[in-house]
């Protein structure tokens, strides 16, 4: 059962809407069923998380709180190593992104902004099969360097105790405590705020669809601030024959790794390259059968490789994806990406596959799924600062102006206290 090739263009609407609709993870499910949990836990703080825990974990917990830096580490220094390289990468790629505050004059008034940035931050990871400790120098370094003061993980119970990398990882980051609940109920104890629980403004990390579908309701109601909706792994490549077959399979197979919901695309204009891929993916479940079943449901139900007729309609759909991983691997990289308008994070060359960015380039991959790339950034220090407008207003410039804001309020109907609060100050002294 060999991944599906199709033959496409920009009218196969039929053959190409199931994977703009496929992308999107439908959590009406999973947000009826955390309702209860939610508001169980706004009610009954740390007792419901310890009910909730034992419930779902099988794990009696005693504190819902740790405090990192009271506790010991034994880690391999070649596992400290590879994580302090990766730390001082995405460090570095960070804090290009700072932000100055900054004014202008514009019609003779001082007008500008201040960047503030978010007060308190909760990092998600995973827990289980699903851990994921490089998610939090993602999380937790972008929102440091943003000037986030207090930062707390928040990640599920372990039956032998919480793995020592997550442990050292909150040392090294500055981590103010860890949250030991995990689910819906561990984003809403964030959410919300319990006995022992500082409630946080923000929530980053992935999740399964309950965490997700936690994230997604709480920020729905404005009780958090969240990354983006999330849903599965993607990846969305543009490559053309000069291409190698094998490595584009391994590409594609680094997303089917992460769960059978996830989906790789490939888009060319080949029909023998498409075929050389598919072999090459026969291949791999031959040579490397982990998680086989896994990597198999991901290819064969949620891929495909797509031929289109030119690059410009590979392009096109690649913009209508809007995935969250795109690699661009042609004879003209930098002309193709030049027309890229929507992806979480862009891969470009040979040497540039999506592991690279997962761990140790620097960029973030904690980037928008489910076609939201089209309205939603990857994380950054952007994400955890707020823009506060300013403006000064001097005697001269408000005489001038207020004309038109008597004209302007008038239209509006709001010309006898909106009109007059600028009137009064053309006609009396302070």
């Amino acid at each position: 059962m060999p991944i599906p090739i199709l033959n496409c263009d920009r009218n196969s609407r039929d053959q190409l809407d199931r994977f703009l609709l496929d992308a999107k993870e439908d959590l009406s499910l999973a947000t009826e069923k955390i309702l209860p949990i939610l508001d169980a836990v706004k009610t009954r703080g740390d007792q419901a998380l310890i009910e909730y825990t034992e419930k779902f974990d099988g794990i009696s917990l005693r504190s819902v709180t740790l405090d990192p830096h009271s506790m010991q580490t034994h880690l391999d220094p070649k596992i400290k190593e590879a994580f302090l390289r990766a730390k001082a990468n995405i460090e570095s790629f960070h804090e290009a992104q700072r932000r100055e505050s900054w004014s202008k004059l514009i019609d003779g008034n001082r007008l500008g902004v201040k960047y503030t940035p978010i007060p308190s931050l909760s990092v998600y990871a995973p827990g289980g099969k699903a851990l994921y400790p490089s998610s939090v120098l993602m999380g937790v370094i972008p929102a440091k360097i943003a000037g986030v003061k207090n930062i707390q993980l928040v990640t599920p119970p372990q039956k032998d105790g919480l793995p020592e990398i997550l442990i050292w990882l909150c040392q090294i980051l500055g981590v103010n405590r860890i949250i030991t609940v995990g689910g819906a109920q561990g984003i809403a104890a964030c959410a919300y705020g319990t006995e022992t629980i500082p409630k946080s403004e923000f929530i980053v990390g992935p999740g399964n669809a309950y965490v997700a579908a936690a994230k997604s309701y709480l920020a729905g109601k404005g009780i958090i601030g969240i990354d983006s909706p999330a849903g599965p792994s993607e990846v969305c490549i543009i490559a053309d024959s000069s291409a190698n077959p094998k490595w584009i399979a391994c590409d594609m197979l680094s997303q089917a790794e992460h769960g059978e919901d996830s989906s790789a695309i490939l888009l060319t204009t080949d029909k023998d390259f498409a075929n050389k891929v598919s072999q090459e993916l026969e291949k791999a479940f031959i040579e490397r059968p982990k998680r086989l079943e896994m990597k198999q449901h991901s290819i064969y139900k949620n891929s495909a490789i797509l031929v289109f007729p030119n690059l410009e309609d590979c392009i096109w759909f690649s913009n209508e994806l809007a995935p969250e991983h795109l690699e661009i691997q042609t004879q003209t990289n930098e002309e193709v990406f030049s027309k890229i308008e929507h992806a979480g994070s862009v891969f470009l060359g040979p040497y540039s596959p999506v592991a690279m960015g997962d761990y140790i380039s620097g960029t973030n991959h904690i980037l928008p799924t489910a076609r939201g790339s089209r309205i939603y950034s990857s994380l950054g220090v952007d994400t955890f600062l707020k823009r506060v407008t300013f403006q000064e207003i001097n005697k001269e410039s408000l005489e001038k102006l207020y004309p038109y804001v008597k004209l302007m309020s008038e239209l509006e109907g709001l010309d006898e206290e909106h009109g007059t609060s600028v009137k009064v100050r053309t006609e009396e002294s302070l």
